[in-house]
């Protein structure tokens, strides 16, 4: 069968105020709007169009988080994805640890084309599409703006410094994708409550072999400083002045 796995991540949404909790040990999530990585979202998108096109057979969303993340995998199945694999654990850990439930998760799976999100928007991390290439020994496109697959390739266009950088590889492989990608469908009503009956398996990081344990741990998170007052000059003679106090001309 063709297959395509997405990742899908539960991060705050995106339209969020991020609050600094009064102890500093984190961001506050209580009572928060929770939603699915935006890039994760371009990339399952991205997926259903190529499924679409009858390019592929089945694609597969999975996610690991808490139990709360079966939420965005529902949206997920919701959107178009025919089943979703839950990895459920409340342990925060590292995209070394997340590329290796992948590559297991690849190997039962078999799927010709793994998506995900160039990164999370929460952790901003952007290593583990690298780190599962480099697990699975396959080809990789990173931050893809543009994407075409047929006859078990893929020729796929990123952003880079000097401009549009053009790439082709085979497949299998693992690409992630950029904002510019597409727009994600919005999901109705009927296709919600149709997701409900899709089938949704979880397993624990035991069963990868991963341990629970995070590789790193946050000491502490602080809030971006307060924005300076602005000031207002009489000329341009004063504003040179004043940039030159700062250092800035």
């Amino acid at each position: 069968m063709r297959r395509i796995l997405v990742g899908v991540k539960r991060v705050v949404d995106y339209n969020v105020r991020i609050r600094v909790k009064p102890d500093n040990t984190g961001v506050i999530t209580e009572g928060v709007k929770m939603s699915i990585n935006p890039f994760d979202e371009i990339a399952l998108e991205e997926a259903l169009r190529i499924k679409e096109r009858g390019l592929a057979d089945e694609v597969v969303a999975l996610g690991i988080g808490p139990a709360d993340a079966q939420q965005q995998l529902r949206t997920a199945l919701a959107m178009g994805a025919d089943r979703a694999v839950h990895v459920q654990t409340d342990a925060s850990i590292g995209p070394l640890s997340v590329a290796r439930v992948f590559k297991q998760v690849v190997d039962a799976e078999q799927p010709f084309l793994v998506l995900l999100g160039k990164q999370a928007i929460d952790e901003d991390n952007g290593q583990t599409a690298q780190m599962l290439a480099a697990l699975w020994d396959r080809p990789q496109v990173i931050s893809c703006s543009k994407l075409d697959v047929s006859d078990g390739r893929a020729t796929a266009t990123r952003e880079v410094d000097t401009g549009l950088e053009t790439l082709e590889i085979d497949l299998p492989a693992v690409i992630s994708v950029d904002l510019r990608l597409n727009e994600p469908r919005y999901v109705k009503l009927p296709d919600i409550m149709k997701a409900k009956k899709k089938p949704l398996d979880t397993k624990s990081l035991a069963d990868f072999g991963v341990a629970e344990a995070a590789a790193f741990a946050t000491v502490k998170v602080d809030p971006p400083p307060s924005r300076q007052k602005g000031i207002m000059v009489k000329d341009v003679g004063e504003l040179v002045t004043e940039l030159k106090k700062k250092g800035l001309v």
